[in-house]
This record gives C-alpha cells, sequence and structure tokens, in this order.
C-alpha cells in the first residue's frame, strides 16, 4: 500500500490517506489522550516510507520515539492480529531539531527573512507599532544595513530613535515613545529564548526536504517541549517556515506524491488572539501552498480551534473522541460532525463521543478528490518505538546526521550593529579632533590681531560643533563638512580683499 497511500487504520476495509491526495491538506484532532500522537506517528512514518519528507513539532517529545525500532506488546500485536496486519518494526530516519541547541541541531532564521509582520505577531505590537517597526525595515534596506539577528534590530531601533525626525518626514510621524515600547518588546523576546532563532547560517529550505541512501524521506522533528513555553514564539516560527516553502518552492500542480509534508502541532495557538491580516496570510499559505506540492496537516483538540476560512482547505480528517461537557463544548462537537460526509450507518455526533483511545472517524479524499463517507476506524499500531527515544539514542543519531556541522556553530557578519557601531565611533572621534582644535585655537582667539577675521572663524567653529553633535548619522556629517567648508571658504576672500 506505500507505493498508493499511507495506511491509517481498519473500519470494514483498510483506511489509507492516498499520496497524490496528501497536498489537500488535513486535520488530526481529538481530547488529549486519545491517540493523536500516534496517529501522527503512523502518518509521518508512512509519508517517510513512500519517499516524503516530513517536519514536525515534537511537543511533548514522544513522537521522537519514531526514531527508534519498535518493540511491539502484547497489545499492539493483538490489534494488529485483528486488522489481519503484520507489524514490520523499524525506524524511520530522523534528523533533529531545537531551537535552543539543545536536543537537537540549532535553527534559526534572519530578522530581514522573520520580517515586521511576523515580528510584531511576537511582540504583540498594535497597528501603528508595527507600522513603525515597518518603517525601521524600510529604512534598513535603503540605507544597507543587513538586520540578521536581534542586536541588529535593536541598532537599527536606535538609529531610527536618533533620526526620527528626518524618517517621519519621509514616512509619517515616528514617535520615540514608540520606538522605546518596541525595544522593550524585544527584551522580553529575549528573555523568552529569541536570541535563539535569529541570526546565522540560516536554516535552508532544502536540508528540510532530504531523502536517505535507501529513498526513505528524512522525519524532520522540532523538539518543541521547551519552546511551547512561548506560544507565541512557536506558532509565529512555524508560520514563518510555512510561509517561506510558499514563497521559495516553484509550482508542480498536483504530483503523485508531496514534496514535504508539514505537520503543525497545537495549531489553535496559531490562531489564538490573531489578528487580521495574519489570519488572511495563513488562509493565502494553505490555499496555494498545495499547488507548490505541500501538505499541511493540523493537529489540534477541537476542530472549532481552526478558523473555517483554513478549516474549508482541510480535504483529509482524522477525528478522534470528543468529550462535550459544556456548552462551547457541544458547539464544537457539532461542528465536528457536521464537517464529515454523513454514513447512514451511525450518528456521527454520538459515534465521536463514544470513541475509545486508538479509534477515530476517518475520511479522505478518493482519486476524484471527493471526501469519502466518514468511517469508524481502528488505527493501526506504529512500527517505530511508541514513546521517546532516549538522550544518548538522540545523540548517536545527531552525530549520524546529514545536516551534521552546518548549523551547529553560529556566525556573526558585520551587519547593521556593527556598521552602526563603527559610525558612532567615528563620530566621537570627529568629536573628539574639533574639541581639539578649539583648545588650540583659544589664544589666537584673543590675540589682538585681526580680530575680525577670527571672531567670524571661531562663530564657524562653533556653530560646525553643535551641529556635529546633533546630527550622528553619515548624511549629518556630510552636511556638516559642506557648511563648514562654506563659511571657511567665504572668510578667506574678506580678509584678502583687507
Amino acid at each position: 500500500m506505500a507505493d498508493a497511500g499511507v495506511l491509517i487504520g481498519f473500519s470494514d476495509h483498510p483506511e489509507q490517506l492516498l499520496l497524490n491526495r496528501s497536498n489537500r491538506h488535513g486535520l488530526v484532532a481529538g481530547a488529549t489522550g486519545t491517540g493523536k500522537t500516534v496517529t501522527l506517528q503512523i502518518l509521518a512514518q508512512g509519508f517517510s516510507d513512500a519517499g516524503v519528507p516530513v517536519f514536525a513539532a515534537d511537543v511533548k517529545g514522544d513522537l521522537s520515539g519514531i526514531s527508534a525500532i519498535g518493540t511491539p506488546n502484547e497489545k499492539m500485536l493483538a490489534r494488529a492480529a485483528a486488522m489481519n496486519l503484520e507489524i514490520k518494526p523499524a525506524a524511520a530516519p530522523t534528523v533533529f531539531w531545537d531551537l535552543f541547541g539543545e536536543a537537537g541541531h540549532p535553527i534559526r532564521a534572519t530578522v530581514s527573512e522573520m520580517g515586521p509582520l511576523l515580528i510584531s505577531r511576537m511582540l504583540e505590537l498594535n497597528d501603528v507599532q508595527e507600522g513603525v517597526l515597518s518603517v525601521v525595515f524600510r529604512a534598513a534596506d535603503e540605507e544597507g544595513l543587513l538586520l540578521l539577528d536581534l542586536k541588529d534590530l535593536q541598532a537599527a531601533l536606535a538609529h531610527a530613535a536618533a533620526n526620527a525626525k528626518d524618517l517621519s518626514a519621509r514616512y509619517g510621524n515616528i514617535s520615540p515613545a514608540t520606538i522605546a515600547t518596541i525595544q522593550r518588546g524585544l527584551l522580553v523576546l529575549e528573555d523568552q529564548g529569541g536570541t535563539n532563532l535569529f541570526g546565522e547560517p540560516a536554516l535552508q529550505l532544502s536540508d528540510i526536504m532530504r531523502t536517505d541512501p535507501s529513498g526513505k524521506g528524512y522525519i524532520n522533528l522540532l523538539a518543541a517541549n521547551k519552546l511551547i513555553a512561548n506560544p507565541r514564539l512557536y506558532a509565529t516560527f512555524l508560520l514563518w517556515l510555512m510561509s517561506e516553502l510558499f514563497e521559495e518552492l516553484p509550482e508542480i500542480g498536483d504530483p503523485d506524491k508531496p514534496r514535504l509534508v508539514f505537520f503543525f502541532d497545537e495549531a489553535h495557538l496559531l490562531f489564538r488572539d490573531a489578528p487580521k491580516p495574519l489570519l488572511e496570510k495563513v488562509e493565502q499559505v494553505v490555499r496555494l501552498i498545495r499547488s507548490k506540492g505541500v501538505g499541511v496537516y493540523f493537529i489540534t483538540q477541537n476542530p472549532a480551534d481552526i478558523p473555517d476560512t483554513v478549516l474549508g482547505q482541510l480535504g483529509n480528517r482524522i477525528q478522534h473522541a470528543l468529550r462535550a461537557y459544556t456548552p462551547a463544548d457541544q458547539r464544537g462537537l457539532r461542528a465536528a460532525s457536521e464537517s464529515f460526509r454523513p454514513n447512514p450507518a451511525f450518528d456521527t455526533a454520538e459515534a465521536i463521543q463514544a470513541l475509545g483511545v486508538g479509534e477515530a472517524l476517518v475520511s479522505v479524499l478518493d482519486e476524484k478528490g471527493a471526501p469519502t463517507v466518514v468511517q469508524k476506524t481502528m488505527i493501526r499500531p506504529p512500527n517505530s518505538r511508541m514513546g521517546p527515544a532516549l538522550p544518548a539514542e538522540r545523540l548517536a543519531i545527531m552525530g549520524q546526521s546529514p545536516v551534521r556541522g552546518l548549523y551547529d556553530t553560529a556566525l556573526d557578519r558585520e551587519s547593521a550593529f556593527e556598521v552602526l557601531q563603527k559610525a558612532r565611533a567615528a563620530t566621537a572621534a570627529a568629536e573628539a579632533r574639533v574639541e581639539e582644535a578649539e583648545v588650540e585655537d583659544e589664544p589666537k582667539a584673543r590675540a589682538p590681531a585681526a580680530p575680525r577675521a577670527s571672531s567670524r572663524q571661531g562663530m564657524g567653529e562653533t556653530f560646525a560643533k553643535s551641529m556635529l553633535r546633533t546630527i550622528g548619522s553619515q548624511v549629518g556629517r556630510e552636511l556638516i563638512r559642506g557648511v563648514l567648508g562654506g563659511l571657511l571658504g567665504a572668510s578667506r576672500p574678506t580678509r584678502r580683499r583687507r
């Protein structure tokens, strides 16, 4: 079946997710403890066996067992026997990633790649603050300042505050108070581990779209058990990765199998309190990325966690048990049951509540792209280990990783921080030279000879020094040199006439 699809489990017949319909996206939903992680593991390894690379967030650490050979217990063997299925213990080729560089290879993006919209989302900025941040990005681009890491962005913000009057004249009001608010937000982000996300070497998409020598797709697992403590950072990073795939991959239509399958666990975090522009961006990416050969699968507790505009794009659905204890739960149950193509053999809403652990309602797209009638399905046992990989096993796998050494050492090349630091040093040196010239010229200013010429020259120098202290940018220094030259040039002909 691996040639045609991924075996999910059995109803009265095998239920499989067709590879040529897998880029139409999907949903795995259900209450805590109903078996979503095992279902995700089965899907991920099934795609890997079919030669499709996978990227998934491992929120609890349990998914890391996919990298180890499974050891079926009696319950698993009994379930497999009831399905007339033979379990073939096997591990999937795995690459571990970690934003903090502890449980996997470091994974980074540059500030410029992330962009002002997503960074505003991380910092919880309002519309005005987001607009100011966009101006800072625009000004940095125009001045050739590379924004790679957070210290570059902090330097660019300080530079914008120092030149707020000039920027306001070009782009509209830039309030120093607004810039200060953004700077404080960046400090909070740094404390939450955001420093680890931004920098170089940045992730290359080709490195998460690899296959091993046997033709199996690598499963890229992002260790998210620590990252999930900052939900906005977690959700924004995964949204950035989806956006990068959308923007960089060429159109290929509907392939025989996806180029990559992307699993977004705890998907409700992406949509919680999300502003309308961000929701529109997510909807656009989900709607159009399938033509790039990428399948996106959201894993969440309740389908109601996902906006209807996105939910309508998810053609393949696996629904584990839901409990309806509150009015909100009941509304979610209703929405979940109504999203399936009904089966006349049972009531969908009642069936969802009666499902046991390892059971699900399944409806996938058929060869014509239409959803199948929903079926009660026993989820198949996985071939890999159920439960986390041991730390020693993780280290051994990282030692044999195809990306070993590519991302483990951070780079810090010259960018906005270093350029602006040099500019400030040059400005300070110029000020020092002007002050030294003033001290040397003080006796001459008190000399009786040519008092008028000395007075005019001293006024020019004083005016120049005042402006030089006020204007710190390169443009300011060029202006000072022009004004100073004009003043001194104007004094010389006067002396010649006398």
